[in-house]
């Protein structure tokens, strides 16, 4: 049975008492960087995929903060309570994970106020009392949540990660599952609103924001949609008029919607079905804008990208077979966004391009880096995240800490001339609980560019798959 009930409030108490307790001083204050050359960025292009933590793609990168190491062995070892023993990280090469379940509960746990030694025990727990691709479970029986790929398994990410820009501090926005990371990722919130049309009857819900009518069992009395009241991004851009695109891949959803099956028949998805992994239907917003077209299938990414027409900011949403959400293969995972990466290279639009590539969340899996708390719904756990772009540094790792918020502070910035989604100054007011992308805590993207080098030339890779 999911449980509904907010822990965010619950890990930040914890965190709070553990650094009060050992004298730890908080992240300091993050600079602020000059924003001069960053109009040479003309496209954003936010590619997110499914259900990976830093360190179980990255926890080897040189010179990352990934596993902590001794001599060469994993100097980490969690707690497996069904064999009263500990695992420590090793090297899985297996395409196809298990991972672990990933709601705010198991945020909590895995976390275990900063101990970081939870991931074990909640997989085995899920696999137990299991209701497959449930947030709450780890979706296949198992527990593989200590395993790390390299760079023998995903060559192409960490080819991009070689030559462009990899961050080894971005955390999901929220301690939670997919559904909030992906409201997170346009809206900069995940809320449940009470009042049709009204944003200021939403409330703060970081693990059960209103859900899609056919979300979990069905019933003789079909729900309505959700109405999503507060405002969303495509508020602030079309009002200035910047245009955007929301590419959804024409086929599955990447997880079931059903929370109590064991199995369930795969929910189709495309451009015309408001879903999980496609929320701004819902948003009261981009309807009463005429934005609804701009929500698109994917082939028509492809073909702006040849053209040369990218909008101005892109968000890509995945198939379940190519998002890396177990049991996705994590080769077509890479093939899929390699193809994206390449087509965006090879096309007119490459010059004045910045592409973030981003997991929506850890899946599960271990990772050794406690998220700092910037309110009672995050940040959650530690992603990966690669900017690649002509200006990126290259080789640069970016040890600045981040989030998902991080992707609209840097949009805001480039094309609204720092306007914010702040319920005081954006003509909309929504009771939502700050402003994140002002966060003294959020790092600046603008620092993973240098705007006065010479261009990078495009990195096309093998083993790519365009759809």
């Amino acid at each position: 049975m999911r449980r509904w009930v907010s822990m965010g409030a619950a890990l930040a108490a914890v965190v709070v008492l553990i650094a009060a307790a050992c004298s730890i001083v908080g992240p300091a204050p993050q600079s602020t960087p000059s924003l001069a050359g960053i109009s040479k960025i003309q496209h954003v292009v936010i590619i997110m995929q499914e259900n990976r933590s830093f360190d179980s793609y990255f926890g080897t990168f040189p010179g990352a903060d990934g596993i902590p190491m001794q001599d060469g062995v994993p100097a980490v070892c969690v707690p497996d309570p069904a064999k009263h023993t500990c695992v420590r990280p090793y090297y899985d090469p297996a395409d196809k994970n298990a991972g672990g379940p990933h709601s705010e509960s198991n945020a909590t746990a895995d976390v275990d106020g900063g101990k970081m030694d939870g991931f074990i025990a909640q997989a085995e727990h899920a696999a137990s009392n299991c209701a497959a691709n449930d947030p709450a479970c780890a979706g296949a029986k198992g527990t593989d949540v200590m395993g790390y790929h390299d760079g023998r398994d995903i060559p192409n990410y960490w080819t991009y990660a070689k030559d462009f820009t990899l961050q080894d501090h971005l955390f999901e926005s929220d301690a939670s599952w997919s559904l909030p990371s992906h409201l997170y990722m346009v809206s900069e919130w995940s809320a449940k609103c009470s009042i049709a049309g009204n944003p200021g009857s939403c409330v703060n819900a970081p693990q059960g924001p209103a859900l899609p009518p056919d979300f979990g069992k069905k019933s003789a009395t079909p729900k309505p949609p959700p109405d999503y009241a507060w405002t969303d991004l495509t508020y602030l851009l079309h009002r200035q008029n910047v245009s955007w695109g929301y590419y959804v891949f024409n086929g599955t959803e990447p997880d079931c919607q059903d929370d109590s099956a064991m199995t369930c028949t795969p929910v189709k998805q495309n451009a015309t079905t408001p879903g999980i992994w496609n929320p701004l239907p819902y948003f009261d917003t981009v309807k009463q804008d005429g934005q609804l077209g701009n929500i698109q299938s994917l082939t028509n990414f492809y073909a702006a990208a040849k053209a040369g027409t990218l909008p101005s900011v892109s968000w890509i949403d995945p198939t379940a077979a190519v998002s890396e959400h177990p049991p996705a293969l994590v080769s077509t995972g890479q093939a899929y966004v390699t193809g994206l990466v390449n087509a965006i290279m090879s096309g007119p639009d490459w010059s004045s391009t910045a592409i973030f590539l981003s997991w929506d969340d850890w899946g599960g899996f271990y990772d050794h880096v406690t998220p700092p708390v910037v309110d009672q719904n995050g940040y959650g756990l530690r992603v990966p995240g690669i900017v690649i772009s002509p200006y990126a540094k290259k080789g640069y790792i970016d040890h600045q800490t981040l989030s998902h918020d991080a992707y609209v502070k840097f949009i805001e910035d480039d094309f609204l001339h720092g306007q914010r989604l702040d319920p005081a100054t954006d003509g909309r007011p929504d009771p939502r609980p700050d402003v994140r992308e002002d966060s003294t805590t959020l790092g600046n993207l603008v620092n993973d560019f240098d705007f006065s080098q010479k261009p990078l030339p495009p990195v096309i890779l093998p083993n790519a798959a365009t759809y």
